[in-house]
């Protein structure tokens, strides 16, 4: 195989990837009609150039926090953070995890006085400091992770057992309707112990998340308490969510 066509191959592997949201080394195989080694080389090159992220025999795409300045959020996301907004009282005490639909409750924080927020995302803490009225900023510190672009590890979840919250916020990427909140990361450690010392825990996401099975299990129904996410969820999947405890909230979307 010469140097131009394995150049070619591996365009062709993140258009696959960009297309489908993940690939596997058996069907890249397969559609090039070469050998897993060659693949998984592939794919260890295109890791190393920042293209994906290698995981479960396959890849996925670089799961990447969106920079407020740069980005603009988009505006089902701005609907489903300003619905979660509703649910922060004055002085509660909450976690915001990394994420783009996360990103989006910071500016909703300048409305309630006395909060005390802990973050693991630079970027949120950046957006946090940037509020006229800044509530009581808390970092997590702890182990950085550069795919998700978040402090994760033993550190992160030390800190955070010194503590208690009122409420955690956090994304997802896909709902297992029958398990619970599904992520490509396989760091869900620190995911769990923010769960575990919060009163309540709201997922936030797009209804087009809703019903993707995902290989790794972040949060059971159990330690879930809302889903926020946008009315164009039907009817029976709010139902099946509803028959976990969990209550649903939509947003109003076009």
């Amino acid at each position: 195989m010469t140097k131009r066509n394995t150049q070619q191959r591996r365009r062709s592997i993140i258009e696959l990837l960009n297309a489908q949201g993940e690939v596997n080394v058996d069907q890249l195989a397969s559609e090039f009609a070469t050998s897993e080694v060659t693949i998984r080389k592939d794919l260890a090159e295109l890791e190393k150039a920042g293209l994906l992220f290698r995981r479960y025999g396959g890849a996925v795409p670089l799961p990447q926090e969106l920079n407020a300045q740069a980005v603009a959020i988009s505006p089902v996301k701005l609907a489903i953070a300003k619905e979660a907004a509703k649910l922060i009282r004055d002085h509660n005490r909450i976690i915001i995890d990394y994420g783009s639909t996360t990103l989006g409750l910071i500016p909703e924080l300048a409305q309630r006085r006395g909060l005390v927020v802990m973050t693991n995302s630079l970027q949120l803490a950046n957006a946090i400091h940037e509020l006229e009225q800044e509530p009581t900023l808390l970092m997590t510190g702890g182990t950085w992770d550069p795919h998700s672009e978040s402090f994760q590890g033993l550190v992160a979840e030390q800190v955070l057992r010194s503590y208690d919250f009122d409420q955690l916020f956090i994304g997802a990427d896909g709902i297992d309707l029958s398990r619970g909140t599904t992520t490509f990361n396989e760091l869900v450690g620190l995911s769990r112990v923010m769960a575990e010392v919060s009163r309540e825990v709201i997922v936030m996401l797009e209804s087009d998340k809703i019903g993707r099975r995902i290989p790794n299990l972040e949060l059971p129904w159990s330690q879930v308490s809302a889903v926020v996410t946008d009315n164009r969820l039907p009817k029976e999947a709010v139902a099946t969510i509803e028959t976990h405890g969990v209550k649903v909230y939509l947003a109003d979307v076009q």
